[in-house]
């Protein structure tokens, strides 16, 4: 019950306020939504990938295991989505966007406080949630914007699209600066950190604008389709992987938790931006983040057993 509580109170509250603030701020000034979405694509998104690398502690041998586990688990539930996706006979930019809701999930304003808290701000179970956010802000920049384009879009216009994102440059120029121990000018450090600061709550009012201006005729079927493939086979593939690899402790962990959080605000970002189901990934970001108050909880409370 504590469990509960405290996620209701310090995850799903906190974000339910932000996400209802963007949805009147749409129907009071009527805000567009492309402006917002390329602000966190170009400068939120960034930013933040770029500060949470620079600053955080990797080493080597820890970088390894969790790459190798997050390819693992990424290439499991791509195929599992795939073969759902046939099932279902979806056309068009609708495969892309399940594929997406399913594949790209929270794990930065979400993952990141929830580890925090699950483990007590350990550092060491923190770098391991950082590295899977450093892939998870990688794949949907790249991989993200062709599934949304595939289906209307050729491969040349695709990558020079990608070319353009400047996220994916973020990550190694990162890596390199923190590898030679280069400093960050203050000039440039201090508005770094401000723009960053911005991304969750930025990210939240544009998934509130999005919500606020759609129709709101429920997917149902779909949406509840693309959030148990999300909240509940996520974290059982997780730990399916965990028992595999011989993992254990506070690593095995980290990781199961690190599958379980909800779908990604990326997917509703990427949906407004190219214009690619954008009512579907609102719907899927909203719904998994209100369900994962119960299945996140679960998920926490059998963590102990690994």
């Amino acid at each position: 019950m504590t469990y509960f509580v405290h996620i209701f109170l310090n995850n799903i509250v906190p974000l339910s306020i932000m996400i209802l603030i963007g949805a009147a701020m749409y129907r009071t000034f009527k805000l567009d939504i492309k402006t917002l979405s390329k602000l966190n694509f170009f400068v939120f998104s960034p930013a933040l990938v770029f500060v949470k690398l620079y600053e955080s502690e990797l080493s080597v041998a820890v970088l390894g295991q969790v790459l190798f586990f997050f390819l693992l688990f990424f290439t499991a539930i791509s195929v599992m989505a795939e073969i759902f996706i046939r099932i279902r006979q979806y056309k068009g930019g609708m495969k892309g966007a399940m594929r997406n809701s399913v594949v790209f999930y929270n794990s930065a304003n979400y993952a990141i406080p929830l580890n925090q808290m699950v483990f007590v701000g350990d550092a060491f179970t923190m770098s391991i949630q950082m590295i899977i956010m450093m892939m998870q802000n990688l794949l949907p920049n790249t991989l993200g914007v062709y599934n949304v384009n595939a289906h209307k879009s050729s491969w040349k216009d695709i990558l020079r699209t990608v070319a353009f994102l400047p996220t994916i440059y973020m990550i190694p120029l990162a890596f390199v600066l923190r590898h030679f121990e280069v400093p960050i000018p203050q000039p440039i450090n201090t508005p770094l950190h401000y723009i960053a600061d911005g991304f969750m709550a930025t990210a939240l009012l544009t998934l509130g604008v999005q919500l606020g201006g759609m129709k709101w005729k429920f997917m149902f079927s779909d949406v509840l389709w693309s959030n148990f493939l999300r909240l509940i086979m996520g974290p059982v593939i997780g730990l399916l992987i965990v028992l595999l690899l011989g993992l254990e402790g506070p690593m095995a962990q980290a990781l199961v938790l690190s599958c379980a959080v909800p779908t990604s605000l990326s997917s509703v970002l990427l949906a407004v931006e190219y214009d690619n189901e954008p009512d579907f990934s609102s719907q899927a970001v909203f719904m998994s983040t209100v369900l994962s108050m119960f299945t996140v909880t679960l998920v926490i409370y059998l963590l102990p057993f690994l």
